[in-house]
């Protein structure tokens, strides 16, 4: 019925994108698929491995890059970069709240729609991460800041326009607004016939109790402001469906999070730089009046680049065992795969109706995990068990599953995991007697805490008078300063939030936890699948992606409920 129609996929060389297209090509008969995607190493890689698998087919494969988000002269450039010229950010302003119809024959989005006029655009493109992940909050802090230095009169007022300017630029729904109106102009004019759009709920399918942010501190801002753009987003397809003349106008969002792309022992790069993560040696120091959290890296020696067993979970990154174990732990975000989001998009494009619909109906078409993620979660972590024993590294958190809370969490337990093992080993000692052997550890084994100390996370002593520590200090968390003082309470308040505390008081802590785990293990005898909620801890060793689950969902209520 749809035979040499031509397909347009935004973000076409994505996880998501790249499954959309082999459905594509495997199940009908299209003329033209076009790859569009922000670089162009990703879609040279993904035109390669799609000409190869489908060379029997008369397929015209065809690739664009750049970001759809800006005027074409803009599309190779990264934002940061845009925003360091006063010419760019004059451009980028008149794009957002000047004139319409002058942004609109710039735009590199309508540029790529009325250059292929295809037939069916599936945009696999994160939305509400391009647009509300651009730190409002941050460019606030800053711009204020700036400002009140000028009104101190000791600051050029040149800092505080730019902060400004910034500010402005920062705001998510004009930028939005106008995405919606240039794509939906566009594609009339171009005739097309589907807009099939891969959205997102923000928080793979939780609630406002979400324990997960990216790095930065919970609650996040920023990751509720992602939510917030996300359904701005659905709201305003919603209106596109029901304007006359439109394309059809349909929208899948995955409710959890979508992976893997790969299980491998490689080099941890940062995600924003690109550069291989260091890893440094660390030195123990007084607790004064202040706390030095982004010291000079050319103080600490870096002994290694830092190479892990990790899961590439594309856009999600790259998750250590011990991270991945506990996204994917029961009433978590778990995980659903892309290849069942794009056979759900080969329904829609086909004109039947995969009930994911969110357009048609909002509430019934979040996509939930499924059987076959939760089959393979237990050969990715027996992949990553083997990969562990054969490299003997740890591991166990990065710090890019946010907030520190976690990787605090995950080290701890995995420091229990590897002097006592078993529950009934650690309720068998005194606290005092657990935090000196965790810290004996920590003294004897220097790759242990040079690994933990390199991604931000001290460790305080004992006697809470010193902290081993590497370069960066996650917690606290300070936007604007690279400094804080120490106040009366704040080592209690920022161990508990992001640092392995191995105080007594701590280890009683995790003593009681311990008890109330076993006590719901215990309660599982007799009473067969009902037992298995979110209360249960259903395994009889320490494992730190299972217990940090445990802690989320029966102590921070950050559980999802359907």
């Amino acid at each position: 019925m749809y035979d040499g129609e031509c397909f347009l996929l935004l973000g076409g060389a994505g996880l998501v994108g790249q499954q959309v297209a082999h459905r594509i090509a495997t199940y009908l008969s299209p003329r033209k698929i076009i790859i569009a995607s922000l670089f162009e190493y990703e879609v040279s890689e993904a035109l390669a491995e799609l000409k190869q698998a489908f060379a029997d087919k008369p397929i015209e494969w065809d690739g664009e890059i750049g970001n759809v988000f800006v005027r074409s002269e803009f599309a190779h450039t990264a934002r940061p970069e845009l925003l360091e010229s006063s010419a760019n950010r004059d451009a980028l302003y008149d794009d957002l709240f000047g004139s319409y119809e002058d942004a609109y024959q710039k735009s590199q989005l309508v540029s790529l729609i009325l250059k292929h006029k295809p037939d069916v655009i599936v945009d696999t493109i994160n939305t509400a991460t391009a647009i509300s992940y651009q730190d409002i909050d941050k460019a606030s802090a800053i711009a204020r800041r700036d400002f009140e230095r000028l009104l101190a009169a000791s600051g050029p007022a040149s800092e505080a326009e730019v902060s400004f300017e910034i500010l402005l630029l920062s705001q998510a729904l004009p930028q939005l607004v106008r995405h919606a109106q240039m794509l939906h102009r566009a594609m009339r004019e171009a005739n097309t016939r589907l807009y099939l759009k891969i959205g997102t709920t923000g928080t793979g399918g939780m609630g406002l109790n979400i324990p997960y942010t990216h790095s930065e501190d919970k609650p996040s801002a920023k990751l509720m402001t992602k939510t917030a753009v996300a359904f701005a987003h659905t709201g305003l397809m919603f209106l596109m469906a029901r304007t006359p003349g439109s394309a059809i106008v349909k929208e899948i969002k995955p409710g959890a999070m979508i992976g893997y792309a790969d299980v491998a022992h490689r080099p941890i790069t940062h995600k924003a730089s690109g550069r291989t993560t260091g890893v440094f040696n660390n030195r123990q120091e007084p607790l004064g009046d202040s706390l030095t959290l982004r010291g000079d890296a050319s103080q600490y020696q870096r002994m290694a680049d830092m190479t892990l067993p990790v899961v590439d979970t594309g856009e999600n990154g790259l998750f250590t065992k011990g991270e991945f174990e506990a996204i994917t732990s029961l009433r978590q975000m778990e995980f659903v795969t892309p290849e069942e989001i794009a056979l759900e998009a080969l329904l829609e494009i086909k004109g039947g109706n995969s009930g994911r619909d969110i357009i048609g109906a909002i509430d019934g078409a979040v996509m939930n995990p499924s059987y076959r993620a939760g089959y393979l979660r237990q050969q990715v972590l027996a992949d990553m068990d083997r990969l562990e024993k054969e490299t003997g590294a740890h591991s166990v958190a990065l710090g890019q599953l946010g907030p520190p809370e976690i990787s605090k969490l995950l080290w701890e337990s995995e420091l229990l995991k590897i002097e006592y093992g078993t529950f009934k080993a650690v309720l068998e000692r005194q606290p005092a007697e657990i935090a000196e052997k965790l810290f004996a550890r920590i003294q004897s084994d220097a790759r242990l805490s040079h690994q933990i100390t390199s991604i931000g996370v001290p460790i305080l002593t004992p006697d809470g008078q010193m902290i081993i520590r590497g370069p960066q200090i996650s917690i606290p968390e300070v936007k604007d300063s690279d400094e804080i003082a120490i106040q009366a309470g704040s080592v209690d308040a920022w161990a508990a939030k992001g640092w392995v505390d191995l105080r007594a008081q701590n280890m009683q802590h995790w003593q009681e936890r311990f008890k109330r785990m076993e006590a719901s293990r215990q309660r599982m005898r007799g009473r067969g699948s009902a037992a298995v909620n979110r209360e249960a801890y259903v395994f009889d060793d320490i494992r730190a992606g299972e217990i940090v689950g445990w802690i989320f969902n029966n102590e921070e209520d950050g559980y999802r409920i359907k």
